[in-house]
């Protein structure tokens, strides 16, 4: 199956975010710390360039956290800033705030070593739909300022957004890129809720997530789903399982493979997987 999504408005936000970038001091880019890789969008990494970047691990407490702490390294040693987050843990909202002062302070240092009057940072907060980002940027405001939603695509618009009088924010629209050159990527990101399930084959995604864990996290596996046979080869083994021990029934005892799909889903995007990470380093 061939996933891709990529509606008009993003094509606009992508030439929005060129012509604004010239504007800004930051690029703070929003990836998904079950896929940091794979979430970064190559299109967009093209229109930065040398642009100062921090970046954002996102949902932290998804990932699985070694994994985590390996990947901040990774973005550290290409020369940007990382950090991992979850928006609802109070000090990593002030450690991000805390950092993005550090780099205010760097960057005019150099203004005034050119003689150049030292003004408040500007910065561009960018993502795939549904990183988090609208709440993330509430969580700095300290107030709503941005529209958030549990699914892709809920800002449609830029706007900018001070930040506790530390610096000014620039959010843009969640953008994709118009084709994944890996289709993995597109399983990846379809099964943390980047893409639109409307236009999804739900069932090809659940396997996907059900091989990858049984390739890297068999305990958690067997541990949620009590009786799954990973010597099995056979899916529909499994789906059968999944669907007897959560009730995934239709009239007659048949198993509703659909519901079943949907159960492995939510079960990985509400956390209850456990701690999970799709890019492997």
């Amino acid at each position: 199956m061939a996933i891709q999504w990529f509606p008009g408005h993003m094509a606009k936000a992508k030439r929005e975010v060129e012509e604004q970038l010239s504007l800004v001091d930051l690029v703070i880019e929003l990836v998904d710390a079950r896929v940091p890789y794979s979430s970064q969008n190559p299109m967009l990494q093209d229109v930065i360039q040398e642009k100062q970047k921090l970046i954002l691990l996102m949902k932290k407490d998804l990932a699985d956290h070694e994994l985590t702490i390996s990947w901040i390294s990774y973005f550290q040693q290409q020369g940007h800033y990382a950090l991992a987050v979850d928006v609802n843990n109070q000090d990593d909202i002030k450690q991000i705030v805390k950092q993005t002062k550090q780099i205010s302070e760097q960057i005019n240092e150099r203004r005034r070593n050119k003689g150049i009057n030292p003004r408040s940072l500007r910065a561009m907060i960018i993502g795939i739909p549904n990183v988090g980002k609208s709440t993330l940027i509430n969580r700095l405001a300290s107030k709503k300022q941005a529209q958030t939603g549990d699914k892709p695509g809920v800002t449609k618009k830029q706007q900018w957004i001070k930040i506790q009088g530390e610096f000014e924010l620039l959010d843009t629209p969640g953008i994709l890129w118009p084709k994944f050159e890996e289709q993995e990527v597109g399983y990846k990101l379809a099964a943390i809720g980047t893409i639109k399930d409307q236009i999804l084959y739900l069932d090809d995604i659940a396997v996907y997530i059900l091989n990858t864990m049984k390739e890297h996290y068999p305990n958690a596996l067997t541990q949620r789903y009590p009786n799954l046979n990973l010597e099995s080869e056979d899916i529909v083994e499994w789906f059968d399982t999944i669907g007897k021990n959560r009730g995934c029934l239709m009239s007659g005892g048949n198993i509703d493979y659909d519901q079943v799909a949907d159960v492995i889903i939510k079960d990985l995007r509400q956390g209850h997987l456990g701690r999970i990470t799709f890019d492997q380093l």
